[in-house]
């Protein structure tokens, strides 16, 4: 049996039970790694339960800096009989198998193209403790301890961590680095050496590990933020709870007094409803949510962009429809939330890849909102928003402030500034604005829902709804010229084929490309990061014969929002679509866009993909 042999570049998947208290266990192997100068790229795969079902988390080791999902196993923890035969399934030819070998398992129940390391961890946890759940507990941290011996972790990089951990608490501290220290010696004691290694590196630099919930939550404090609305939901929870953890350590003045105000709604109707109304008032405001939110939110979005209100929304996507699957992950709401509410509407919609663009964008949503006077769309999902990235440190310049748009101030209107709140006096489409309270007799704030005049006087003629729609219209396309531009990526050499990507979707990607063009298959790229689409999309797409289009949806979404806002022929437009739920991998990409390539002679037929 050849055995799989790889320094600093192989995958590990930890196979659990929900509620079992792994989690900290295998953030703590994966956190090693990073210390030891490694890149690694870690994916947590959770059940929507509260406890008992399977639960899995994936590290991928990358000297090379890989971030995306590559696709397969080459060591797996199997710690949860009821997913055994599909978490041994998984595992690459040659790969590796570390369990619990309390219970001795029948030859049957393994591979022979394996190689089985079993631990008796069970038997070691009832030997030294005697309280059940510690018994479970630090079954998991022997489990670090046995892998930090097969594959070189830096022993001294784990007693750091749990140093770190249990601050203040060093008998909780003790505990764990002795339960790590008996996986670790009985381990090194008894099994033998395997292929795969870790060898120190200096490949993380200054680079952060950060979850991207918390850092569009700071992004948000850092774009002027003081007001969240929001109603709990999968997976976008955490941002609000982030939100007002930095409220707390940044709003909040030193005589205790708050400068923020967070609001759980019942539900997800008024969490939009209070945004707005703070928004009206001046402050900046924002609610946190997914799918079924976005769905509920329809009317009160729909208000913000006739009345033109500013409102940031935070969409942590998940996979629908209805409560589809709330823990998996998803880029399913891009015409939901481009075309929101009834009517002729088009929002704004912002594309980050990774939690360093959480947080710009996060924070930009907001300069936005108040230019355009309309509802932002920060459009995340479960794998950037729930999982940490490694990702480069956020970065702030201190001069810069906020850019509330066009504001009418008391001012302006003593000294007989013409003032229409729905008037259009630079072509730009956007009218001013007043904040309520500017003027105690000019009623300079009165905005409407309704259909009215520039004037906001209510009207239903015809000839003035049309020149409002039109007016809207004129905003959108000055929002080309605001939003984040595409990033565009040249093939090594000039080809006719392109491809275009969007948000989560990119770390995979980029691997891919790489992978492709060894395949004979060059592709220029372009990673969309907002719409309206800047001009730039369309003229990738008219540069080139054919451009695969890369999504984490069944619908190809941003594939028919390309086409019906730029009037491009679908026929130049494949459709590269996975949608199981799981984070997209680099392997996918490589495999699906090189049989495409194929069948359009992009690459001899003879060609195969792994």
């Amino acid at each position: 049996m050849q055995k799989l042999s790889a320094v600093n570049d192989f995958v590990v998947k930890f196979a659990n039970v929900n509620g079992s208290g792994s989690a900290s266990a295998n953030q703590l192997f994966a956190k090693s790694i990073l210390r030891m100068g490694i890149p690694i790229a870690s994916r947590n795969i959770f059940p929507s339960n509260i406890q008992g079902l399977p639960t899995w988390f994936e590290v991928r080791v990358s000297g090379e800096g890989h971030l995306g999902r590559r696709g397969g196993v080459d060591m797996a923890v199997a710690m949860n009989p009821q997913t055994w035969d599909r978490d041994i399934a998984e595992l690459e030819p040659g790969g590796y198998l570390v369990y619990d070998s309390t219970k001795p398992l029948p030859r049957s129940r393994f591979r022979e193209d394996i190689t089985v390391l079993g631990v008796p961890l069970t038997e070691m946890c009832n030997a030294r403790y005697t309280d059940a759940r510690q018994r479970q507990l630090f079954k998991n941290i022997m489990y670090v301890g046995a892998l930090s011996s097969l594959l070189g972790i830096d022993p001294a990089a784990v007693e750091q961590l749990l140093t770190e951990q249990y601050r203040g608490k060093e008998k909780l501290a003790a505990s764990n680095r002795e339960a790590f220290h008996m996986g670790r010696d009985w381990a090194r004691a008894n099994l033998p050496e395997i292929g795969l290694r870790l060898e120190p590196a200096d490949k993380v630099g200054n680079r952060i590990y950060v979850e991207g919930n918390a850092a569009a939550a700071l992004g948000a404090v850092y774009g002027g933020a003081t007001v969240c609305a929001w109603y709990p939901i999968t997976p976008s929870t955490s941002l609000a709870e982030a939100f007002e953890r930095y409220c707390r350590r940044f709003r909040t003045d030193p005589d205790g007094r708050k400068r923020y105000a967070i609001v759980q709604a019942e539900d997800e109707l008024a969490s939009i409803g209070i945004v707005i109304g703070a928004s009206w008032n001046g402050a900046r405001a924002f609610t946190a949510t997914s799918g079924p939110g976005i769905s509920l939110m329809q009317e009160f979005v729909g208000l913000s962009y006739f009345a033109e209100i500013p409102a940031v929304i935070f969409d942590v996507q998940r996979a629908g429809p209805s409560t589809g699957m709330p823990t998996r992950t998803q880029q399913s709401d891009v015409l939901s939330a481009a075309y929101a509410s009834h009517g002729d509407t088009k929002h704004v919609l912002l594309l980050p890849e990774d939690p360093r663009e959480c947080f710009e964008f996060g924070a930009a949503a907001f300069d936005l909102a108040d230019r355009l006077q309309t509802t932002i769309f920060v459009l995340l999902d479960l794998d950037i928003g729930m999982n940490d990235w490694l990702c480069e440190p956020f970065a702030w310049d201190d001069a810069k402030r906020m850019d509330r748009g066009k504001v009418m101030t008391a001012e302006m209107l003593e000294a007989g500034t013409t003032f229409g709140r729905y008037l259009d006096v630079d072509g730009d489409g956007i009218p001013y604005r007043t904040y309520p309270g500017t003027h105690p007799s000019k009623g300079a704030f009165f905005t409407r829902g309704t259909s009215r005049d520039r004037f906001a006087k209510y009207t239903e003629q015809g000839a003035a709804y049309v020149d409002n729609m039109q007016r809207l219209l004129r905003k959108f396309e000055t929002a080309k010229s605001l939003v984040p531009a595409p990033i565009e990526r040249k093939a090594s050499r000039t080809t006719p084929y392109g491809v275009i990507y969007y948000g989560s979707t990119s770390a995979a990607m980029r691997e891919a490309l790489v992978g492709l063009e060894q395949d004979g298959v060059h592709l220029d790229a372009l990673r969309i990061r907002a719409f309206p689409f800047p001009e730039d999309v369309s003229r990738f797409i008219e540069a080139h014969e054919t451009v695969f289009v890369v999504e984490q949806n069944r619908d190809a979404q941003l594939r028919t929002l390309i086409t019906t806002e730029c009037g491009i022929d679908p026929a130049r437009l494949v459709p590269i679509l996975h949608y199981d739920g799981t984070p997209i991998t680099a392997r996918f990409i490589r495999a699906a866009i090189g049989r495409q390539a194929s069948s359009l002679d992009v690459v001899p037929l003879r060609k195969t993909v792994p």
